[in-house]
């Protein structure tokens, strides 16, 4: 394995799926955004914030809405042991906001879509492995260790819980 720092960063973010009935609400973020395709809204937590805050507060920047009910589903975590990295995304699902859309989002233009239709969208992989279980029982928790640098996969944990 390549070499272990004994320095290591955590960055904590969000994400938050927005179901309406039988829709949600997706960003189609553009290229110079990063993570290019269809996605949830959310973003990074800043401190000393909630982490649910911060989801919260993600939605109505984002997109306009203000989040009414929410649940955490599960997170998601990304180390590189090679540069002492833990990046931590905790996921929640919104079935109830208030508000309106924004006209000119930040992220990339808003779509209600059928959950049905959600997966035929272009999407980063990562996100439509985990776009199921958002709606699963039971909360997620899935781990990768990865080298950044070379895409490469040491280890891959996904577990499901309360199903």
């Amino acid at each position: 394995m390549i070499g272990l720092t004994t320095e290591v960063t955590h960055k904590i973010y969000t994400m938050c799926m927005i179901q309406d009935g039988t829709k949600v609400l997706l960003l189609n973020r553009p290229d110079k955004k990063g993570f290019p395709g269809y996605i949830a809204p959310g973003g990074k937590v800043e401190f000393p914030e909630s982490i649910v805050n911060g989801a919260i507060r993600e939605v109505k920047e984002e997109t306009g809405l203000t989040v009414t009910e929410i649940v955490f589903k599960g997170i998601d975590e990304f180390c590189d042991p090679s540069k002492g990295l833990r990046y931590m995304v905790f996921n929640y699902l919104a079935t109830a906001s208030e508000g309106e859309l924004l006209e000119n989002p930040p992220e990339g233009e808003l779509l209600w879509v059928d959950m049905e239709e959600a997966l035929d969208l272009p999407m980063q992989d990562w996100f439509k492995q985990r776009f199921p279980l958002f709606f699963a029982p039971g909360t997620f928790e899935v781990s990768q260790v990865w080298i950044q640098d070379t895409n490469e996969t040491l280890e891959a944990t996904v577990k499901n819980y309360g199903v």
